[in-house]
């Protein structure tokens, strides 16, 4: 497949390949379209299954393109790319139906379109659909069928611009004046009003005899009302009112003549034209807005009282909204201090109708603003700070303070949600801040700081606030604080329950979180150690690596033991091996052995006993004389013979005969068999024999038997010999070991020349177990 695709390459010499997908829908049913363009044609090929349905598209291209190409996909398509001998391709493949078409026709240049079966085209289209295909309409054509192309070109009337009265074509130069006046307009309303005025001059000079004269005076006051030139004002608004005294801007000349003189404190003037203007134009707009010009002239002169009438004959008599919000603007900052309730009330209507409006004079917003904070009106100071924040961008200087203040301004209000959302702005926006750690600590104390609130009632504040702003900081801060409650009320076992949560707490946020964990896991042991409970002193050890202090290591060292946690026993007695208090010292080296010899550590066992036994002053008295037994038997795993002799010695002088010991005594039995030494062998032997005798036990038997008894014929003392064999007579023995005891009394009395007896032995021998050996050699010993 793709052998026949490279054939129909053109190689080229750039490469800038497009792709589209956008999705829409026909008849309520969706379908995408797929475009892929490039500037020098290519080829894309449909591969159909047997059933004519389309399964794959292959685009080839002689080059790579100028970015890597990622896989896409939406609801139709999935889009992948791959090199094959040098070639890059680009294969689309249907998640339902598509259908692949050239796109080799501009309908916004191609007067005509036909029918065409390309096979190389710079762009082309797939329909992706689930069942009708969307657009366009297939219809089977016999092969017979004539391809006429479609004429979409129209008939195109010849056209003429104006025409004179005599037919002939009118050439309208442009007018210059208009187009600078319109320039002024444009002027005016980016704010450039040097620039405006300069215009006007330019416009005067070039064109006095223009027919907008009246607007560019009209627009000279406004400028000069801008610039604050207000003699300008005046005496430019004289020149309109005397020539131009019907025009319909005569109510915004007088009120800017009117706020002209008021700002120049010529109040006789201004009382003039605003009487004029208020009896002349009443209810115009302007007549409006020159109440509240009179308000600022009467608040200048300090009649407050009256100031605040005319403001609100503007605010209540207005229908314009610019003029509502002034009104309210100028009552607000004239009320702030001598009733800040009403000042916020006026603040909050324009908020509601247009708080656009304190974007217009900033400073002014600014100083209203911090006036109602200082008086603690925090919801009003926050609605222009928010006000100001719609506004701006953060690329204005005030853009953090604002977002600051408004934070932590609704942080003292009784809107949590609204300050949360704020503080959390601030904290998004601002990570490191100047004002970061004011913020944290306000978003702190909407929740955390409640001191009304007794130890079960926070904990339950603290849940509600965990399941309530879950995924927030606040929900963490919550976990937190419930964290360090339960563990001031000595709750350790719910502390230590909630260690998941608590290890996913940010440690940056939350340095101390570990410590937490380990003063909970601590109190948890200690309580465990007084309930003498040490599953759980083990458990939390374990999963917590704690260090309690001194006074709990022989607690923790016991149930260690206990519980056969030799590396934690080993652990706390380690550390106590050194200790200055002898006593403390020697018990430690005691335990310390005890793990060793636990551990199959014998070496080190032995070094730790020796090192005990030199600070035993009275063996026999000692509470650690059992150390010599430990030694004894460190020795008996390391096959030191020298030194299970010495330390059996040491057992027997102050121990004397112990049923405890009677393994021992077997032990140097095999040490002496080894050394081939009876007498050892007999010494020891009789010492079991004796302790089995007192304790009427059995249990060595009849090893210790059969081995002195050896001992005994070795060195000739039958008799002795004989009393021990004979021994065994009254104890319970296996068949095997039945016959050996008769073969070996046979044997004996034989050589005390007791024949009748030994025969007598012999077959008893025989009769115990007749196919063991020791019947064998007994049947050989009576056909002597």
């Amino acid at each position: 497949m793709y052998r026949y695709i490279l054939l129909a390459f053109i190689v080229t010499s750039s490469f800038a390949l497009e792709i589209s997908m956008d999705i829409a829908k026909e008849n309520f049913q969706k379908y995408s379209i797929l475009k892929i363009k490039d500037t020098t044609p290519f080829v894309c090929q449909a591969i159909k299954n047997d059933f004519d349905i389309t399964t794959e598209v292959i685009c080839g291209f002689s080059k790579d393109p100028s970015q890597d190409i990622k896989s896409l996909q939406n609801d139709f398509f999935k889009v992948e790319s791959f090199h094959k001998k040098g070639t890059f391709f680009v294969s689309i493949t249907p998640l339902y139906k598509m259908k692949l078409i050239a796109d080799i026709f501009n309908l916004t240049q191609d007067d005509s379109v036909f029918s065409a079966d390309v096979k190389i085209s710079k762009a082309w289209s797939i329909i992706g659909y689930k069942k009708e295909l969307p657009l366009l309409k297939s219809q089977d054509r016999s092969p017979l069928a004539i391809n006429f192309p479609f004429f979409m070109q129209k008939d195109k009337m010849p056209f003429v611009g104006s025409l004179d009265l005599h037919g002939n074509p009118v050439h309208i130069k442009a007018v210059g004046d208009v187009k600078k006046y319109l320039k002024v307009k444009e002027y005016f309303r980016k704010k450039r009003y040097e620039d405006a005025l300069d215009l006007i001059d330019e416009i005067i000079s070039d064109y006095p005899n223009t027919l907008f004269k009246p607007e560019l005076t009209y627009y000279k006051i406004k400028l000069f009302d801008k610039l604050k030139d207000y003699d300008s004002v005046i005496s430019s608004a004289k020149i309109f009112l005397r020539e131009y005294s019907s025009d319909e801007n005569i109510p915004e000349v007088l009120s800017l003549m009117a706020k002209a003189y008021a700002q120049m404190s010529q109040t006789t003037d201004a009382d003039y034209f605003f009487d004029r203007l208020f009896s002349e134009h009443k209810g115009n707009v302007f007549a409006q807005k020159g109440y509240i010009y009179k308000g600022e002239m009467l608040e200048d002169n300090g009649a407050n009282k009256d100031a605040i009438k005319y403001y609100k004959k503007a605010l209540y008599e207005t229908k314009d909204l610019e003029v509502a919000a002034s009104a309210a603007y100028h009552l607000a900052n004239v009320l702030l201090l001598s009733a800040p309730k009403k000042s916020a009330n006026y603040v909050m209507k324009i908020i509601d109708a247009k708080k656009s409006f304190f974007m217009e004079d900033i400073k002014h917003s600014m100083k209203l603003m911090s006036g109602l904070a200082d008086a603690k009106e925090y919801k009003a100071a926050a609605a222009i700070a928010d006000a100001l924040l719609k506004s701006m961008g953060p690329g204005y200087d005030e853009y953090e303070d604002l977002l600051k203040d408004k934070a932590l301004w609704l942080a003292k209000t009784d809107d949590k949600e609204a300050a949360l959302k704020a503080l959390n702005t601030y904290i998004k926006k601002f990570p490191d801040g100047d004002y970061i750690d004011a913020i944290d600590t306000a978003k702190d104390g909407l929740f955390f700081e409640r001191k009304d609130l007794n130890a079960t009632a926070k904990l339950a504040e603290y849940d509600n606030l965990m399941r309530d702003y879950a995924g927030d900081t606040i929900a963490k801060k919550a976990l937190y604080e419930k964290a360090k409650l339960l563990l001031n009320l000595k709750e350790y076992t719910k502390v230590l329950a909630m260690r998941e949560e608590i290890e996913n707490l940010d440690e940056s946020n939350y340095p101390d979180k570990e410590s937490i964990l380990t003063q909970a896991a601590m109190g948890e042991m200690e309580a465990s150690l007084k309930e003498k409970n040490c599953k759980n002193v083990l458990v939390v050890s374990n999963e917590y690596n704690i260090t309690l202090s001194n006074r709990w290591d022989e607690g923790i060292y016991n149930c260690a033991m206990m519980g056969g946690d030799f590396k934690l026993a080993k652990s706390i007695a380690s550390k106590n091996l050194e200790s200055k208090n002898i006593d403390e010292r020697k018990a430690w080296l005691y335990r310390y052995a005890k793990i060793d010899f636990a551990t199959g550590n014998y070496s080190e066992c032995v070094d730790v006993a020796k090192d005990l036994v030199a600070l035993i002053e009275n063996p026999k008295t000692s509470k650690y004389k059992d150390i010599y037994r430990y030694l004894f038997d460190a020795y008996s795993r390391l096959g030191e013979k020298e030194g299970m002799i010495e330390s059996m010695t040491k057992i027997e002088d102050i121990y004397g005969l112990d049923y405890q010991d009677i393994d021992r005594y077997v032990a140097m039995i095999g040490l002496a068999t080894d050394l081939k030494d009876d007498k050892m062998v007999i010494k020891y032997g009789s010492k079991v024999m004796q302790i089995q005798k007192s304790s009427h036990s059995h249990a060595q038997s009849p090893y210790v038997e059969f081995t002195l008894y050896g001992a005994y014929m070795n060195l000739g003392k039958y008799q002795n010999a004989l009393d021990v064999i004979a021994s065994l007579n009254g104890v319970k023995l296996n068949k095997e070991d039945r016959a050996r005891q008769k073969y070996l009394l046979g044997t004996v009395l034989s050589k005390l020349w007791r024949d009748s007896d030994a025969k007598r032995a012999y077959k008893e021998a025989i009769e115990a177990d007749p196919t063991s050996a020791w019947a064998k050699l007994a049947k050989s010993a009576l056909a002597l």
